[in-house]
């Protein structure tokens, strides 16, 4: 598959780290010769300098023979011409980020009228990413990618864990949990674990629950989901909008920090019952004299990750219950969830992997097969998919215990949807036409089918 990405910003890098062990042909273009020349010494991808909107410049990355243009730039309108060009020089596929409200509000007409397939809307995105971990607590985090149907619960293993020296097995059996445990990453390691693994404190894990099961559950696991009465934001940003519109009238007692006076009188004029504060200087005195440490929640959304690192410390000092922090820079993300403190949110991440779902479901498509959902799991080391079971599923009906289904290794079953209803594999589950098949596996195994789990020593 033939890719063009335009701009190498944090996004635009990210996804090229992901695409980097794949058998892809990448091109690169940003009109910064450094960026350009950084990512071409860094990984085996073609650069152009130049504007991605040049027909001159698309050319020389190939978009006349291109599969897909991804187009990552700050600026919308220079994403949309890109992909607008790139399309009409013959690239079969176009992806753009936005990020102005006004353009997200009228995604689907600019998808008929301009001819683009897909759109990442970050902003967006992390605000339904917020809206659905509110009242977490920081070892854990819900990944809000899947239906209803479906949760996946990320969390650490602390020391008074009821998970804590005890098997997959007895993990079902004792504490009566009807749940998968997809993915291990234990000192940087990943595991796709089996029924006799055993977690350790340190361990952090990926979990498959059921979504109508997803509370009864929390409650097993020992894991204390708080009202949330008294919420504060830092930063009054386009995301914090958005957040505020799904909060909607749930009552909850809202105090916004915002460091730019014409933003608070935007915020005040629009939610007239949200407590708003201009406040300028020392971010710790700031936090002090509001009392942000009486509060239930922070979400920390400025645009400077080493502000929202402050902020995320503070809160923990303090003891809040729950800590959301927006943070862009990967060395960040993994500092502050070394220390287990709060919940960690990236809009550079999740336009990656947005721009990867893209990607990968196009390249299944033209490979005659179908993809539902995708996403990457522990660390970006697994991934998590969904695929159909048609006719040409080679172990259709045959129990997961018999010998002749017999998976590759690092590949888990992770869960099958039937009529609407998550069901756990069991040995004596079987796979039938019709099924949605969940399917986590180690990114090496390079899983594009459903057959491509199976291990090709049965057939």
């Amino acid at each position: 598959m033939k890719i063009i990405i335009v701009g190498l910003g944090q996004t635009g890098n990210l996804l090229i780290a992901s695409l980097a062990n794949e058998s892809y042909e990448v091109s690169v273009i940003d009109q910064d010769r450094r960026l350009v020349d950084a990512a071409t010494d860094k990984y085996n991808v073609n650069g152009v300098v130049g504007s991605g909107a040049s027909r001159e410049t698309l050319l020389a990355a190939g978009a006349d023979t291109a599969d897909a243009i991804v187009a990552l730039t700050h600026i919308d309108e220079i994403n949309l011409l890109s992909c607008m060009q790139a399309k009409a020089l013959g690239t079969r596929f176009a992806a753009a980020r936005i990020l102005m409200p006004d353009f997200v509000h009228e995604a689907d007409y600019l998808m008929k009228k301009y001819n683009i397939d897909f759109f990442m809307k970050p902003r967006l995105d992390v605000a339904e990413e917020i809206y659905g971990n509110l009242g977490m607590p920081g070892f854990t985090k819900l990944e809000g990618f899947w239906d209803t149907e479906i949760q996946v619960l990320n969390m650490n293993i602390l020391e008074d864990s009821v998970l804590k020296d005890r098997s997959l097995i007895d993990i079902k059996q004792s504490l009566g949990l009807d749940i998968l445990i997809v993915t291990v990453i234990r000192e940087g390691k990943l595991f796709i674990p089996r029924g006799d693994f055993v977690l350790k404190s340190g361990d952090s894990i990926n979990v498959v629950i059921a979504g109508d099961r997803l509370a009864d559950t929390l409650v097993k696991l020992g894991i204390s989901r708080s009202k949330a009465k008294k919420i504060v934001i830092v930063g009054g940003s386009t995301t914090c909008d958005y957040l505020l519109k799904m909060l909607g009238k749930e009552h909850h007692d809202i105090t916004i920090l915002e460091s730019d006076s014409g933003r608070c009188r935007e915020l005040m004029e629009e939610y007239p019952n949200i407590n708003v504060v201009y406040c300028v200087g020392d971010t710790l005195e700031i936090l002090e004299e509001e009392r942000v440490s009486k509060a239930d929640m922070i979400i920390s959304l400025t645009n400077f990750d080493e502000t929202n690192l402050v902020i995320s410390m503070y809160a923990w000092s303090c003891r809040m219950p729950s800590i959301i922090t927006r943070v862009d820079k990967p060395e960040h993300v993994k500092l502050l969830h070394k220390v287990n403190i709060d919940i960690t949110v990236s809009p550079a991440e999740t336009s990656a992997l947005m721009a990867m779902r893209f990607l990968r479901s196009r390249e299944a498509a033209d490979s005659g097969k179908d993809i539902g959902k995708f996403y990457l799991l522990a660390e970006g080391l697994a991934e998590i998919m969904e695929f159909p079971a048609g006719d040409d599923f080679k172990c259709l009906d045959i129990p997961f215990k018999d010998k002749a289904f017999k998976l590759k290794k690092d590949v888990l079953v992770a869960g099958i949807l039937r009529d609407g209803k998550l069901i756990i594999p069991s040995g004596n589950t079987c796979i039938n036409k019709g099924d949605r098949v969940i399917i986590t596996a180690s990114r090496k195994n390079r899983i594009r089918s459903l057959n491509d789990m199976l291990n090709k020593e049965l057939f």
